[in-house]
This record gives C-alpha cells, structure tokens and sequence, in this order.
C-alpha cells in the first residue's frame, strides 16, 4: 500500500466530506434472522419472485413466457408485457411488481429506523432495474404503500439514466474549481456485472452545480458474461477503455482533466482500498495488496501534461452524487441503487462555506 501515499492527492478517497455534501453513511449491511434486508430488493430477488408466480401457470401450460427462464427475460420484453402484452400476462407482471414492491418498502422502512438514515426526506432510486418500465412503476408502487403508512418520505427515479448517473456522479469527488481550465473528466462506474468508462462533459460555464454535466462518450464491458475473468485481465481491460477514451477525447479537440474519478462496489478506505463488499466482482478485489488507483495510476500517470489524480468511492455514493443539483430543497436525502445488489447512501448537504 506504500504507492498510494505517493500518488497525488486532491481528495481523500472514500471521504465523508465531499464539496457539496456530507456522506452519512452508504454500504449499510442490515441483517434480521433472514439474512440481509437489502437481498430482498436486488435485482435479482424481483427474477425470483416472478418465477414463484409462473410456477403455477407452467402447471397448467398457460405460462406466457413458455419455457424462457425469469432471469433471461429480456427487461424491454416484461415492459411490453406489462404495457400491451394480453391481461393474464400484464397481470403476471403486475403480481411480481406488487410483491417487489412490499420488499422494497419494507427494506425502506428498516432504512429509516437506522440512525443513520433519521430524518432522510426524500430518496433517490438508481441502478439498472429504475430504467425500465417495471422498475418505474415497483418505484411508484413503493411510494404509495410507505404513504398508506403515512411514512413521510418522497421517492423518485434517479434523473440520470443509470448506466450514465455513475458516471455523472464523478463530477462531485472534487471541488470544480480544479476543473476549469479543462473540459470534461474521464470517469469510472464498476459494478457486479459491468464496468463503464466514460468522458464526462461538466459544462460548468452552463452551471457551476454540474447540473449540465452529460457523458460525451462511455464504453461497457460486461464482464459477468465471461468466465474466469482474473482481476488483472479486468484491469487491464479498465484501463485499455479509459486509454481509448483519451484518444477519442483528444482527436475531437475535448481538454480532458487530468483526473479520473471511480465507484466501486463496497466499502472504500481513504488509502483507496476495499475493505468489503467486493464479491461480485472478478478476482479477489479486497485483497490487501491491492490497490485499483495505483494500478490505473501506473498504466495512465499522466493526462495530457499532468499527472493523473485518482479518487475512489463507493459506487451507491457516486451515482447518488449525480442527484446533486436536484436536491437542493432537502437537507438529508439518500439513494438506493437497485443492481446485482443493493447499494445504499445517505448525504446531508452542505452549506456553503
């Protein structure tokens, strides 16, 4: 861990402190005597509940998935389904998205009564299950039964679409002020089924909150659909895309900052380690020895003519950082990423200084 002290330093990673917010808490593992409360409200657990429904229609040869197996239904195909497919299939749908939704409200109403979580107003739901239709409405859904409790808390859809939100997000893991003379950052969203490098425009002449900050360009590996993906090969491929990416940004006449700004799954030391709450990814990410910005600082230690600053953070963190700028009416707020896991975080914001 020797070369992380060396690298250069403008934020801490994994901080508590951000420019525009404090992070309160986010990687929040909550247990009850059936195991953790955010496995009911992952991606994959609304897969699960679906199959329950279509067990009995198999039985009865009505199922109108046939034999297609929950996990590999396309989401565009559920969407269409629920919005124009035939009523005993809509009504299939409809009965997993109001089973879904009692497990997210229920992990929501656990969130709330966590010291940590006391006196969040509102909550933004990101991860890829918010950007199709089902998940919209499991969202709506949720808000109207934590409203038939009267629960006073606002849901809503991240604003971003997800597979841009955490890239967006790395706009906010340093003060703006460092970016001026420079167009856009390359940033980084690694999750437990792909990783996305992308050129962030930050457009601060537009709005200094980042508020029109956009993803110029990004590239998507998914790496969940290849077998024994060592960690190295996974770096590799990292930095190869973010390479592209500068190349592309420099034929185009993009002055990119000489910073890259990351989310990673799991609990982030300010060394730039992972402490926990790697699993998903490829390789053993929480060993000791390891340490993603340095190896990316070793392949890429300059942008353009000065060298390479590195932040990590918790990828919940980073997309619940692009909600920024639309949170400004509400002190405390939070985000629940719903992906291959739950993520979870929650900020107050800071007042100017």
């Amino acid at each position: 861990m020797a070369d992380a002290a060396t690298l250069p330093s403008i934020a801490e990673h994994g901080a508590t402190r951000l420019p525009s917010v404090e992070v309160d808490s986010y990687n929040i593992e909550l247990k009850d005597e059936d195991g953790f409360i955010g496995d009911r409200a992952r991606k994959g657990a609304f897969r699960e509940i679906l199959d329950e429904w279509r067990k009995p229609l198999r039985k009865s040869g009505d199922d109108p998935f046939g034999d297609v197996p929950s996990e590999e239904i396309p989401r565009k195909t559920l969407d269409e389904v629920l919005t124009k497919g035939e009523p005993e299939a809509a009504g299939l749908v409809q009965s997993a998205i109001e089973d879904f939704s009692k497990n997210l409200a229920q992990v929501i109403r656990r969130y709330l009564k966590s010291k940590a979580w006391q006196d969040t107003e509102k909550i933004a739901i990101g991860g890829g299950f918010r950007s199709s239709r089902v998940g919209e409405v499991v969202i709506g859904r949720t808000l109207v039964l934590l409203k038939a409790e009267k629960i006073s808390i606002d849901l809503e859809p991240i604003h971003h679409d997800p597979d841009e939100a955490g890239l967006i997000g790395c706009g906010h893991l340093a003060p703006n002020w460092m970016f001026k003379a420079h167009d856009a950052i390359l940033a980084v969203d690694i999750g437990g089924t792909n990783i996305r490098a992308g050129v962030v425009e930050l457009n601060l002449k537009k709005s200094r909150t980042l508020s029109k900050a956009e993803v110029w360009k990004f590239d998507l590996w998914r790496h969940a659909d290849e077998a024994k993906i060592s960690r190295e090969k996974a770096v590799g491929r990292l930095v190869d895309m973010l390479e592209d990416l500068i190349g592309k940004a420099k034929k185009a006449g993009i002055k990119l900052a000489p910073f890259i700004g990351i989310g990673c799954p799991g609990l982030i030391t300010k060394e730039g380690a992972i402490e926990r709450g790697a699993q998903n990814l490829p390789g053993n990410w929480e060993s000791s020895k390891f340490h993603l910005p340095s190896e990316i600082h070793k392949a890429i230690p300059k942008i353009g003519d000065d060298e390479t600053a590195i932040v990590m953070h918790n990828d919940a963190v980073v997309q619940g950082l692009s909600e920024v700028p639309y949170m400004t009416d509400h002190k405390h707020w939070g985000v629940l990423t719903i992906g291959t896991g739950l993520g979870n975080a929650r900020f107050t914001n800071r007042k100017d200084d």
